[in-house]
C-alpha cells in the first residue's frame, strides 16, 4: 500500500486542564474523502484545529506527506498544502471575491491539479458574477462557496472543511458536494467534519465516527448507513 498522506498516531489534545481528544489514530490517503462524523463536544472542532497547528496537541504525531507536523505553526503547516476551511469561513469581508482568491493563492504542486481564478469560478459558477463584490455582502452560501475556492487557490495536497454544511440550504449543498468530489477526483484529499449525515454520506465513501475523544468507528459509510445501532449510540440518529 502507498504511504498515507495524513496519518495521526496517538493524537491527544484539549483546553486548560480539560482533555478533549484521547489517542485518535487513522489515516487519509491521497484522493480520499472521509467523513468525521460525531455529536456536537464529540472533539471534531478540536481534531481539525489540532491537525492544523492551531491547537497543541498534548500527546501523538501528525504526519503530513511525510513529515511531523504536530506543534508547528499553522502557517508552516498550510505552506506544506495543508488547506483548512474554519466552521465560520473566515472570509474577509472588505475584500472583493477575486481578492479573497488572490489572498489564497500559493504557486501548483508537482502532480496535483493547478487551480486557477478561472477553474475556480468554473467550479462555482455563482461566484463568477459576484467576482468584483465585497465579500461580506455575499449570502452564507455564497460566502461558504468562497471560503473553499480561497482554500483551493493555495493548491493544497489535502483540505480539512469543518461542517460545511452548517445552516446551509439544500440548494447550496449541491454544488458543494461537487466540489468536494472534483477536489478527490484531482487527487486531493479531503477530511469533512460534519453533522448532516445525507451530506456526508454523498460525498465521502469512509466515515470516522468519533465519540467523547475517541475513535469509535472507522470503516465503508455504507456500514454507518444499515447499521441503526451503531449510528443511535454515536451519532444519536
Amino acid at each position: 500500500m502507498a504511504e498515507p498522506l495524513l496519518l495521526l498516531e496517538g493524537l491527544e489534545a484539549g483546553y486548560g486542564p480539560a482533555r478533549v481528544l484521547f489517542g485518535v489514530s487513522f489515516s487519509l490517503a491521497r484522493g480520499e474523502v472521509a467523513a468525521l462524523l460525531g455529536r456536537n463536544g464529540a472533539g471534531k472542532s478540536t481534531l481539525i484545529k489540532t491537525m492544523m497547528g492551531l491547537l497543541p496537541p498534548r500527546a501523538g504525531r501528525v504526519w503530513f506527506a511525510g513529515r511531523d507536523i504536530a506543534g508547528e505553526a499553522a502557517w508552516r503547516i498550510a505552506r506544506l498544502g495543508l488547506g483548512y476551511v474554519p466552521e465560520d469561513r473566515r472570509i474577509f469581508p472588505d475584500l472583493t471575491v477575486k481578492e479573497n482568491l488572490a489572498v489564497g493563492r500559493r504557486p501548483p504542486r508537482p502532480g496535483l491539479p493547478v487551480w486557477t481564478e478561472d477553474r475556480l469560478f468554473a467550479l462555482f459558477p455563482a461566484l463568477a458574477p459576484l467576482a468584483r463584490r465585497p465579500a461580506g455582502t455575499l449570502s452564507g452560501g455564497e460566502q461558504q462557496m468562497l471560503a473553499i475556492a480561497r482554500t483551493l487557490a493555495g493548491n493544497p495536497r489535502a483540505v480539512l472543511l469543518d461542517e460545511p454544511a452548517e445552516g446551509l440550504a439544500p440548494v447550496v449543498l449541491e454544488p458543494l458536494a461537487e466540489a468536494i468530489l472534483e477536489m478527490a477526483r484531482g487527487g486531493v484529499a479531503v477530511l469533512l467534519a460534519e453533522q448532516n449525515l445525507d451530506f456526508a454520506a454523498a460525498v465521502a465513501d469512509r466515515a470516522v465516527l468519533l465519540a467523547r475523544g475517541r475513535i469509535a468507528f472507522d470503516g465503508p459509510m455504507v456500514q454507518v448507513l444499515a447499521d441503526t445501532a451503531l449510528r443511535e449510540a454515536v451519532l444519536g440518529v
